[in-house]
């Protein structure tokens, strides 16, 4: 069919209605554009005959969206649960905070046998660490320990912990995490959050509070630097706890305690 147009004031064409349908989707023609063909009665705009109203209705339409990208790709990989850098991580803060808390106990002049007799002292020592722990969450999102191995807590959305759920967080972790860190219940505990992480790839509290774990390249210097920090911790334990220790022994092996007591190494705190 011949179309007639009027562009500029002035009347052109005739156009084959083809040439029409290219130039409304090359957008050179307008919905507004005068137009007429036999037949009218009267001249009208574009999108006002019905052989190009489609066209335009076409154009208007929002573009199809693609197919979703789980029917044209593999599924995301699962989530990493960082089973071992987690451990250490958490491991090294609470030993830091122990080694330092039994220098505190000796340096005050505790009696360390009878701290150590004390199961509800036991119990509760690592109380002042998990509360140190949410406070250090909340605000930057790590520990020194998660800081040193590259891991951060946040929210799902990446957005960083309030207190009051981060102060959650690290309740469970200490009555269900390290079950107080209380010899065998810590040992029970560890095994079934590993058992849990490795079953839903996260473990029961970041899971039941919707929280993530972020992990960014481990480099070597921090694995050294790890090693390092657990020595020092260990030393901290060796000096205030070892002589206890050696008098258990000598319960039972008293020429033990009579060659400590003749030649003690010099960084063991001597008691009279």
């Amino acid at each position: 069919m011949d179309i007639w147009l009027i562009r500029d004031g002035e009347k052109t064409g005739p156009f084959h209605d083809f040439e029409i349908r290219r130039r409304i989707e090359t957008g050179e023609l307008s919905g507004t554009t005068p137009a007429w063909h036999e037949g009218l009665g009267a001249w009208k705009p574009l999108v006002e005959i019905d052989l190009f109203t489609r066209e335009f209705e076409r154009k208007a339409a929002p573009p199809e969206e693609s197919p979703a990208p789980d029917s044209q790709s593999p599924p995301p990989l699962p989530a990493t649960p960082h089973c071992l850098r987690r451990f250490w991580a958490r491991w090294l803060d609470l030993s830091l905070y122990s080694g330092f808390w039994w220098l505190g106990m000796w340096a005050a002049g505790q009696d360390i046998e009878a701290v150590l007799s004390n199961l509800w002292l036991i119990l509760t020592r690592f109380v002042p660490w998990f509360a140190l722990e949410a406070l250090l969450i909340h605000r930057f999102g790590t520990t020194p320990g998660k800081w040193l191995l590259g891991l951060e807590v946040a929210h799902a959305d990446g957005s960083r912990l309030a207190l009051g759920a981060s102060i959650r967080r690290s309740l469970h972790v200490l009555v269900g995490g390290i079950g107080f860190g209380w010899e065998l219940l810590a040992v029970f505990s560890q095994m079934l959050c590993l058992i849990t992480a490795l079953r839903i790839k996260t473990t029961q509290w970041d899971h039941a509070g919707g929280f993530q774990v972020k992990a960014k390249p481990l480099k070597p210097l921090r694995i050294l630097t790890l090693a390092l920090l657990y020595s020092g911790a260990f030393y901290l334990h060796f000096i205030v706890l070892f002589p206890y220790a050696l008098d258990e022994v000598a319960k039972e092996r008293p020429e033990l305690k009579a060659d400590y007591d003749k030649n003690p190494f010099w960084y063991l705190p001597k008691r009279s």
